[in-house]
């Protein structure tokens, strides 16, 4: 590979990894530059572990010659086959002696003594070398602390030694252009996490300023656990956390299937919103995500009795109404979240579901903006004053009968 190649190939990495481009195009790329500048690279993996509430990390893969999955996600490997082949491959070499490459000739005596080195050379491949390009202790998040990649070749006569140092030059700057696309999403997961996704968004667009925020009209939605202090008073406590994350995963899961933003967790609580350009369409949402939590509250509470675990049920409350959306804080936490009168109604509405003996109650103004071929099924249960608000209101339910 010439040194002008070498250096156009090095600014590209450059411009894309500032660019964005994903870490599959990146190694796509890259082998393929090779190809062009003589290193006849035939196949390529790169992998970074990341901080995701589910997966341990990303791999990528090349092939000069067939299509191959090109992304692809990972959990943990501490247990089971993945546990094993990862224990047995080039990477956990370089990991856990913690060295920088290792290279083995395989079409030319050197052993196949790692995880698909052998099939690899049954299928006519020669050379392999892999590579562990270590951040430091400032660039590291949670367990994303390397970039592996190994690259290999079925030439006949495997890479040359001028091959080799090519790509000891370039391939750091593949795992830097790779990483700076890792953190951008790293940082959307984290912001989308913990925030909600439309609030994650609007904190990543830059609005972080303490005081800014807007005022939106939204249907608002509040539940919480029915019976939530007598269970946790009684069930193991080993048994609290896990029934919390069940019914959690109902909840959340069925709001955002509707279209609503979940904006915080309080205990056992949820407090979402659901926007849009029509209120009709808000509540209608909001009606949705309540029609399909109770159907998953039904298979959850049967698969909980089966296993003798407790069940419980979700008060939920359901308003409208203007409120400001935005950050609420100090000077050094800030949380990005709805405030005015209209959440601590809803907040208030729900804590009624107790005393009137119903899972579900909504607003007037709730059910004055549902779609009317919707209203029919909603009924009133009365007039109740609200602690915190001057005025009593008629709330309203499902009518008996109705799934709830």
């Amino acid at each position: 590979m010439r040194e002008d190649e070498i250096t156009e190939l090095a600014a590209w990495l450059m411009e894309n990894g500032l660019k964005g481009t994903s870490e599959a195009d990146l190694l796509s790329g890259f082998c393929e530059a090779c190809r062009k500048g003589g290193i006849d690279i035939s196949r390529s993996m790169a992998l970074m572990d990341t901080l995701h509430p589910v997966y341990e990390g990303r791999a990528f893969r090349w092939d000069s010659s067939e299509d191959v999955e090109a992304v692809f996600e990972y959990g943990p490997a501490e247990q089971g086959i993945g546990a094993e082949n990862w224990r047995r491959s080039a990477f956990y070499y370089l990991y856990s002696t913690n060295q920088t490459e290792v290279r083995r000739r395989i079409g030319f005596g050197d052993p196949a003594d790692f995880y698909t080195l052998d099939t690899l050379k049954e299928t006519g491949h020669t050379d392999i070398i892999a590579f562990a390009n270590h951040f430091g202790r400032d660039g590291t998040i949670g367990e994303m602390d390397c970039c592996f990649s190994n690259f290999v070749t079925a030439s006949e006569t495997g890479f040359s030694d001028e091959d080799i140092a090519v790509l000891r030059r370039l391939v750091p700057a593949l795992a830097l252009a790779m990483k700076c696309m890792a953190l951008g999403r790293i940082t959307r997961t984290i912001a989308e996490v913990y925030l909600g996704e439309d609030a994650a968004r609007q904190v990543l667009e830059g609005k972080i300023s303490r005081g800014k925020a807007e005022r939106i009209s939204a249907a608002l939605w509040f539940s919480d656990l029915a019976h939530y202090t007598r269970i946790s008073d009684t069930a193991e406590p080993d048994e609290i956390i896990p029934m919390l994350n069940d019914y959690a995963d109902a909840v959340i899961s069925s709001i955002h299937e509707a279209g609503g933003n979940v904006l915080k967790l309080i205990g056992d609580g949820t407090l979402a919103i659901f926007k849009a350009g029509d209120s009709a369409d808000a509540c209608a949402a909001a009606l949705r995500a309540e029609a399909t939590l109770r159907e998953r509250l039904r298979d959850l509470n049967a698969q909980r009795q089966i296993e003798g675990r407790p069940v419980t049920e979700v008060y939920l409350g359901l308003h409208i109404g203007d409120v400001f959306y935005g950050n609420i804080g100090s000077l050094d936490r800030l949380d990005f979240t709805v405030i005015g009168p209209a959440v601590n109604e809803v907040s208030r509405i729900a804590s009624l579901c107790r005393s009137v003996d119903r899972n579900v109650l909504m607003s007037s103004n709730f059910v004055n903006a549902v779609p009317s071929d919707e209203r029919d099924t909603l009924v009133s249960v009365g007039r109740y004053a609200l602690r915190g608000v001057n005025r009593a209101q008629e709330l309203f339910t499902l009518m008996p009968g109705v799934k709830e």
